[in-house]
């Protein structure tokens, strides 16, 4: 159990302290950026960093009083072994020059609350230096943020066990912020958590995206083609080009967008498929705006990360979601659940094959499919307000937070 919880008297200059759990991919830093934009727009006195190891942390604009640091990156081996992304370092010399910059800038920052997106201890135990010092010599609030869905209960049990996740949960957090709805998917079934710990948990809804003041919205009829980070969509991206050279007729054209994360070897093949498709699909490599591209499409095919989830509901566009199985099944129960509810289409490699003739007829049916808000789930979209709510009644500066489930 924490020590600290509850309301604290406003400060002249709040400030949140953002941890991204980052080694690959774009998803973290994407959701502590949308959470800090909508914590410093509830009130202009507060300040924010986000603490992020992802290698594109410098491609993306931040808004007006929040700022990044970028801790030394690591990559993951093909043995599932980690290694420093750049420097000569051993994993350990990585993790603990990481650690000692996390405790630092919780020393020097001062954090009124520290948000940690979905890893209780960090990387490799990273966090738990910066935990010790802000539990000790601060007032600060700690807060865990958790997405819809981690992985299937068995092996999230295990994973937490071995990292020592919930004796940190219970230990250090004041609260925890599952960006979902109960009532779609509670990430943490299985879990050995403590009564006292599920009482701390506040269910927000989904983060609502919106699209950018920069930037243009394209007006043509196109569909989007995103798998994310790119570094495991390989096969969707394959199965999309499949699709429209098979069907020299397929409608509706495409805009691809490959992400920073596919491989160099990989992009130059389907940069030549790209190619003899005569502009029936235009291809992106990456776009740090890409809310405009989605609130321009007439329907999306997408792998279903949380991030594109959310904007798939945010932008209400008709979607077909190819999600992966391996090495979490995080898109894969996230997909169906949402499929069950209505909101999408799944393309289920065991229900329906990953053919190009499938997928074929997924794009084809896409401009009439239902939209999101067909199925109407209360609550759903309410998560960026919950959390800017919440911030302000911890900091001090409004009294009137309240949960959905």
């Amino acid at each position: 159990m924490t020590q600290n919880s509850g309301q604290k008297a406003a400060s002249a200059s709040p400030r949140v302290l953002f941890y991204s759990h980052d080694t690959f991919g774009l998803g973290h830093l994407r959701r502590s950026r949308a959470l800090a934009s909508a914590i410093t727009g509830a009130d202009d006195r507060i300040s924010a960093i986000i603490l992020t190891g992802s290698p594109v942390a410098g491609r993306f604009t931040f808004p007006n009083h929040v700022d990044h640091i970028r801790l030394p990156g690591v990559t993951k081996n093909p043995d599932g072994s980690y290694a420093s992304e750049t420097l000569g370092l051993d994993i350990d010399e990585t993790t603990d020059l990481r650690a000692g910059l996390i405790k630092s800038t919780a020393m020097h920052f001062k954090p009124d609350i520290l948000i940690v997106d979905k890893e209780p201890t960090g990387f490799r135990g990273e966090l738990i230096p910066a935990l010790d010092w802000l539990r000790s010599q601060s007032q600060a609030q700690i807060v865990l943020g958790l997405r819809d869905v981690l992985d299937e209960p068995k092996v999230l049990a295990v994973e937490w066990e071995r990292k020592g996740a919930i004796e940190t949960a219970e230990k250090y957090y004041d609260e925890a912020w599952v960006y979902g709805l109960r009532s779609i998917h509670d990430p943490t079934a299985g879990l050995d958590l403590s009564p006292a710990f599920r009482a701390r948990m506040k269910y927000t809804g989904y983060l609502h995206r919106e699209e950018l003041n920069e930037g243009v919205v394209p007006h043509e009829d196109y569909i989007l083609i995103t798998p994310g980070g790119g570094g495991d969509g390989e096969g969707m991206v394959n199965l999309v080009l499949s699709a429209y050279e098979q069907d020299h007729d397929l409608q509706p054209n495409a805009k691809l967008v490959y992400g920073p994360f596919l491989s160099g070897e990989k992009r130059v093949e389907f940069e030549a498929r790209v190619e003899a498709l005569n502009g029936r699909v235009e291809s992106i490599g990456f776009e740090s705006r890409i809310e405009n591209l989605m609130a321009g499409a007439m329907g999306i095919v997408s792998m279903g990360g949380y991030n594109t989830f959310c904007e798939v509901l945010s932008f209400d566009k008709p979607a077909v979601i190819v999600p992966r199985t391996k090495p979490r099944l995080e898109q894969y129960i996230r997909a169906h659940r949402a499929e069950e509810l209505g909101l999408v289409r799944v393309l289920d490699e065991y229900r329906d094959g990953l053919t190009a003739d499938a997928m074929i007829a997924a794009i084809r049916k896409l401009p009439t499919q239902n939209k999101p808000s067909h199925a109407f789930v209360p609550g759903l979209l309410d998560g960026l307000d919950f959390v800017s709510s919440r911030s302000l009644e911890l900091l001090g500066l409004r009294q009137d937070a309240q949960g959905v489930a």
